[in-house]
């Protein structure tokens, strides 16, 4: 059950990611991975909220402990999306909406991991 909370709370971060993502590219001209990163931590302080409460609620953990660590993870997770969008985007010729759903999950399966063992731990 953790994990599909994990899924409801990462698919309205992903919302706010992807709303941030498009009104850069589109909107301001800024490069995919640019606005890939920046969505990630757009993303990343509804999702900190969300998991909190739904997919984490049963931990112990403080938010002296958790939130240091959730955003050392969500830091790492906007670095690797805005690499992986670049390199996808730039290497490979895709386009950039594509090249973030495939970080997206790639990214994901990660940063569950990583909060799983350390930040909610």
């Amino acid at each position: 059950m953790q994990f599909f909370w994990f899924v409801v709370a990462g698919g309205m971060a992903t919302a706010v990611h992807y709303a941030v993502l498009i009104a850069l590219v589109e909107l301001l001209g800024f490069s995919a991975g640019l606005s890939a990163a920046i969505g990630t931590l757009c993303g990343g302080a509804v999702s900190y909220w969300l998991n909190r409460r739904m997919a984490f609620s049963s931990s112990n953990a403080r938010h002296v402990q958790t939130l240091p660590r959730f955003w050392a993870i969500t830091l790492l997770g906007a670095f690797l999306n805005g690499v992986l969008v670049w390199l996808a985007v730039h290497v490979l010729g895709w386009h950039y909406l594509l090249a973030q759903v495939a970080a997206t999950l790639l990214v994901m399966g990660l940063t569950f991991q990583l909060h799983r063992i350390w930040t909610f731990a």
